[in-house]
């Protein structure tokens, strides 16, 4: 199923976008065949992977837990030299990988030596959040003993 044959402009989870609500689109992990599902947990196991050993593994069991639950949409062409986008999306991760128009490389059209991509945490306030700034403005620490406003 593909969503749409154009591409987002940027990842729609890009930075700053912190509990950005995404609905759920594409086809569900129970809509695939068993070959494409098996491809789409290689898929995952990818960019889990890249987390430490040992925490990988415990990620990947609970992205194991809600495969149910887990949707994979698709933006763009699907030619051999295509620019695309793909989204994986379950209630424990969200993974977009999307082709970018050039800025550095002078492109208006997105090019497939340009790529980004984002794995994220739905709605884990997960992505350059400065949690100490954010701490300091609500609490003053001026004085001993700590002060909340």
């Amino acid at each position: 199923m593909i969503l749409s044959p154009t591409l987002p402009g940027e990842a729609f989870t890009a930075a700053f976008r912190d509990n950005f609500e995404l609905r759920y689109e594409g086809l569900r992990f129970d809509q695939l065949s068993t070959a494409q599902q098996a491809l789409l947990v290689d898929l995952l196991a990818t960019y889990v992977g890249r987390i430490r050993p040992g925490h990988a593994e415990i990620r990947m069991a609970e992205v194991r837990r809600h495969l149910g639950e887990t949707h994979f949409a698709w933006m763009g062409g699907f030619g051999e030299d295509s620019a695309f986008y793909y989204r994986v999306h379950s209630p424990v991760i969200l993974v977009e990988f999307d082709h970018q128009r050039g800025i550095v490389f002078d492109s208006d059209a997105p090019s497939r030596t340009h790529i980004h991509t984002v794995v994220r945490t739905p709605n884990g306030n997960d992505y350059g959040r400065d949690l100490l700034r954010q701490h300091h403005e609500q609490f003053d620490h001026s004085r001993a003993g700590h002060q909340h406003r």
